[in-house]
């Protein structure tokens, strides 16, 4: 699968011409592609998401019996997640003009800073986690957990790897809300269809309660142990190197959003589409205005060929979702499943309890969110109807992103596991409290967001 990225930049390269000259020929075509793209990664996809790909299949085919649609009307269903897939194929070159700019050095002088205890580490391991995820995603967790895991060693294990497990779980989980790169909030855009300026605003707000409230909690928790003074070893002239990159950082990602916000006002195109086209140009300049375009281009064609070549558990995901949610949206048995829902349509606070509960279960039995969100995707117009698009969106984001912390065979979950040797499920024990504060908050802003 050395050269899976040419046929699959293939793919992805008429499907950005096909969103500029529509046609059904063109989704056709895709959706065949697509299915071809499907049969390369299943192979190499892991076990997890092998069980979600046949799951989809065979629930889609059982819904796709009842309806009328021929063999022939299941390749345009299959592009239909296209989108996504697009998306997160550019998404390395944002990763590359960052590790370019060492921009990713930046969080390691940041965790050794002068501080007197854990409880101010905290919140500087929080903030450093936030600021850097919006463009590193899963790379900011190891690197903070490298540092973190050296400078600790003077502390208690135990004590050290819970301060670990709390602070970089929550610290990324803080920057996914709003950062136009996190695939769950380009999902739930794409699913709802609310413009990315009218939801920002909420996830802020959001994103600013919780990081305020999980740092008050962390001084106050952490507060009494004190930080080994040997590892305060940053110097007035670290500092005078860090400030510069802390204000270019700040600069360019106040840029992509503006620039995400105002081609999506000007042109009327979809958010996934703009956040796609707008990745390799805008980490081309970047990395040109910072002086580092060769090791750009050098760094980015390399992570961006491996990360290609290792789409395929979400290709085997996307695609297959597509078939299950395509079969579902022409099938009777969305009538059965809209039940349940109808039962709750004066009651729109517990329907958005069941979306959060739905969420936090699938994540602890390994589905992941992304997966979740799909799903209820197939029933998003007559949720709409309840609870209205921005509602929904705020509710899919929130309850996507609390489960993260606590997804016991999540990612991220699992690369904390393995660098402290835990189990998962003690990470998801020590941030389960989080996760639930962070999916009621969401839930008291979507209710609230009803009127």
């Amino acid at each position: 699968m050395r050269y899976s990225y040419i046929y699959f930049s293939f793919v992805f390269i008429l499907h950005i011409i096909s969103v500029f000259f529509p046609s059904e020929t063109f989704s056709y075509m895709l959706g065949i592609l697509a299915f071809t793209m499907l049969m390369l990664s299943f192979g190499s996809a892991s076990r997890l998401f092998k069980i979600l790909g046949i799951s989809f299949v065979i629930v889609g085919a059982i819904f796709f019996a009842t309806t009328d649609l021929a063999l022939l009307d299941i390749p345009p269903m299959l592009e239909a997640n296209l989108s996504i897939l697009t998306l997160l194929a550019v998404l390395p070159w944002m990763n590359s003009v960052v590790t370019a700019g060492r921009f990713d050095k930046l969080i390691q002088n940041l965790l050794r800073g002068n501080v007197q205890n854990l409880g101010a580490l905290y919140q500087r391991s929080t903030t450093a986690m936030m600021s850097l995820t919006a463009f590193l995603n899963v790379s900011s967790a190891t690197i903070a957990q490298d540092v973190l895991v050296e400078n600790l060693k003077p502390i208690h294990k135990k004590v050290a790897d819970k301060f670990i497990m709390m602070t970089t779980m929550r610290g990324y989980s803080l920057a996914l809300p709003w950062s136009p790169l996190e695939v769950l909030l380009a999902l739930s855009i794409f699913i709802t269809g609310v413009k990315y300026a009218e939801l920002l605003p909420w996830m802020i707000m959001i994103t600013v309660f919780m990081f305020i409230l999980d740092n008050v909690w962390g001084r106050l928790y952490f507060g009494k142990i004190d930080y080994p003074k040997d590892n305060q070893t940053i110097k007035e002239k670290q500092n005078s190197e860090i400030r510069p990159k802390i204000i270019q950082l700040i600069i360019a990602l106040g840029s992509f959003l503006a620039l995400v916000i105002l081609l999506g006002n000007w042109f009327h195109l979809e958010f996934i589409f703009i956040v796609t086209i707008l990745v390799l140009p805008f980490a081309a300049c970047w990395a040109f205005a910072i002086r580092r375009s060769k090791s750009f281009w050098t760094i980015g064609w390399n992570k961006w060929k491996y990360s290609m070549n290792n789409m395929h558990n979400f290709i085997v995901l996307f695609v297959t979702l597509a078939f299950f949610t395509g079969s579902l949206n022409d099938s009777p048995a969305l009538n059965l499943i809209q039940r349940p829902i109808i039962l709750v349509a004066d009651y729109p606070i517990v329907l958005l309890i069941m979306i959060q509960v739905l969420f936090m279960l699938m994540s602890m039995f390994g589905v992941h969110p992304v997966a979740t969100m799909g799903v209820i995707g197939g029933i998003s117009t007559m949720l709409i109807d309840i609870l209205n698009p921005l509602s929904l969106a705020i509710i899919l984001v929130t309850a996507g992103v609390s489960t993260v912390p606590i997804g016991t065979y999540g990612l991220v979950v699992t690369i904390t596991s393995m660098s402290l040797r835990q189990s998962p499920y003690l990470i998801t024990y020590y941030n389960l409290i989080y996760s639930l504060i962070f999916g009621t908050v969401g839930i008291l802003v979507a209710y609230f967001v009803l009127g």
